[in-house]
């Protein structure tokens, strides 16, 4: 079945994000972690340094509605992680209630940019971006009892 999914690149922090975007959505990795040391060499690859060698190739952690977050930690050799306002990982919970509790989850440590409120399109909306850097927009179509 085709899919589409968010990878992120983070600056060596790969692994203490997708923690806590598990422990956030209350689901479990896909998988082990994958570390750059377990690349084999190959021509004309990077020479990584001890604490590159620790860095996460690759990780994968299924959200919600079948969403899966990817993500890696880039090396010096790679262009600089850079966060910025083009894009966001939109999350639609089923229910108000659902949509709060990750919304203050990942808020945490982070910054509200536009608190959960009523829409004029009749939805539950808010966003923020949270302490790693990421961008998340909140929709949730519930309406309000």
């Amino acid at each position: 079945m085709a899919s589409t999914s968010t990878y992120l690149n983070f600056p060596g922090t790969t692994e203490e994000a997708f923690l806590f975007y598990k422990s956030v959505f209350r689901t479990e990795l896909g998988g082990p972690i994958m570390r750059m040391r377990d690349v084999p060499p190959f021509p004309g690859g990077p020479e990584l340094s001890e604490r590159e060698k620790g860095f996460v190739m690759h990780v994968m952690l299924p959200i919600t509605g079948g969403h899966v977050l990817m993500g890696t930690d880039t090396l010096a050799s790679m262009e600089n992680v850079s966060f910025g306002t083009a894009m966001h990982i939109n999350v639609q919970p089923d229910t108000r209630a659902e949509t709060e509790r990750i919304f203050a989850a990942l808020s945490a440590g982070g910054r509200v940019t536009m608190p959960l409120a009523e829409m004029f399109w009749g939805d539950y909306f808010g966003s923020l971006v949270d302490k790693f850097g990421v961008p998340w927009m909140f929709n949730c179509a519930e309406k309000k009892a």
